[in-house]
């Protein structure tokens, strides 16, 4: 292991994790705020204000929405060298320029780190992302597809950003959303699958002015492709959703409750003049709704973007130490033995900031050999 992997794994197991850096902490338990001394009836509960990294309420442990504008990418699809100046490189997270470079050095992205506990659902609106994995899967994936990730008992992965264009600008939007694993499944094996854009289902309503894409969950008579075996989304009584809606101006929508005991959150990251009843949600704000209420959405005059989360709590506790997230401390303490032991099977890649051919389209290799491919 080369002098700047030590260093770069270092920072991780410090805490800067995944598609975030997320600071060092440890949790015992999810705390439940609610605000049931309301004015007027409203299915709002509360808004909070939207930074780089956005509060969530359990199942789910995290969430980040990354909009980079790239520029033109070199031979090696990173940015120039005379970009680079003035960036703290291998820590990168000042927005400069428009963009990131994260923990890439020459490549922007996440080199190869490790996970244990829980999964990761990265959920690429536009551009490309490049995956390796410690068991010897990659792929490449973008442009609405979803790849869903059980870290299970222990897996490192690398999640690079290529500049594949070099005659134009090379941007990307995505979410990484942070769903925990039930401590029955916190040391499954790991594996990922990947939701194709093809295979994500759209549901259009009020002419065509609403668009909900279901990755999880279902609206209505659409039902998101089946999650991995062992998330806690796989059991339907868990009511687990995951809704990315487009709302055009003027548009309108109803969606049905979700469910006594169900944790419903929605965040309002594009447009300015949306509101849920009578209720307005500031832009760049995320809004705890009643489950048992219905959300009777009115959009303004410009365009509208939200998405939801919401899932049954599995209400355990929560011990969480930058990547790995266990229930006990003890456990945490394990998983970083069992690391610094195993490596989680190692690192088969060349770089750990591996990146695909320039010309590959998208595809998924598994783990145990199995290829996908979408592009030629």
């Amino acid at each position: 292991m080369t002098q700047q992997r030590r260093k770069f794994i270092g920072s991780i197991l410090a805490g800067a994790t995944s598609i975030a850096a997320i600071p060092l902490i440890a949790r015992t338990s999810k705390t439940k705020e609610k605000n049931q001394t309301r004015m007027k009836k409203s299915p709002i509960l509360k808004t909070t204000a939207l930074g780089f990294q956005w509060e969530t309420a359990d199942p789910f442990l995290f969430c980040v929405h990354h909009e980079d504008k790239y520029p033109q990418g070199n031979e090696n699809m990173g940015p120039e060298k005379t970009a680079l100046e003035g960036r703290h490189i291998g820590q990168d997270f000042i927005l400069k320029d428009g963009w990131r470079m994260y923990h890439g050095q020459e490549v922007p992205g996440f080199p190869g780190h490790p996970h244990r506990g829980f999964e990761t659902i990265t959920v690429v609106r536009e551009g490309i992302v490049d995956h390796a994995d410690s068991q010897g899967g990659a792929g490449r994936y973008g442009n609405g597809d979803v790849q869903w990730m059980t870290a299970g008992k222990g897996l490192q992965h690398s999640e690079m950003f290529p500049l594949i264009h070099e005659d134009k600008e090379n941007h990307i939007e995505l979410f990484q959303i942070w769903l925990n694993l039930p401590k029955k499944n916190k040391m499954v094996e790991a594996h990922y699958k990947m939701l194709w854009n093809d295979t994500i289902p759209v549901l259009t309503l009020n002419e065509s002015k609403i668009s909900i894409e279901v990755i999880a969950g279902k609206v209505n008579d659409q039902i998101a492709p089946s999650p991995p075996p062992n998330s806690w989304a796989s059991e339907e009584q868990n009511s687990v959703g995951i809704f990315n809606i487009k709302l055009e101006p003027g548009g309108t929508f109803e969606l049905t409750p979700a469910g006594e005991g169900v944790n419903r959150t929605v965040y309002y990251y594009e447009g300015n003049n949306l509101a849920i009843g009578e209720e307005k949600i500031p832009h760049y704000h995320s809004a705890t709704v009643d489950p048992t209420e219905s959300l009777v959405f009115q959009n303004g005059e410009k365009l509208s973007k939200i998405l939801i989360l919401q899932g049954m709590p599995i209400d355990e506790p929560v011990v969480q130490h930058g990547p790995f997230v266990m229930n006990t401390r003890q456990e945490i303490q394990e998983a970083f033995n069992d690391y610094n032991t195993t490596q989680f099977g190692g690192w088969p890649w060349e770089r750990y900031d591996q990146v695909h051919d320039r010309a590959s389209g998208r595809f998924a290799l598994h783990g145990d050999g199995t290829k996908e491919t979408k592009d030629t």
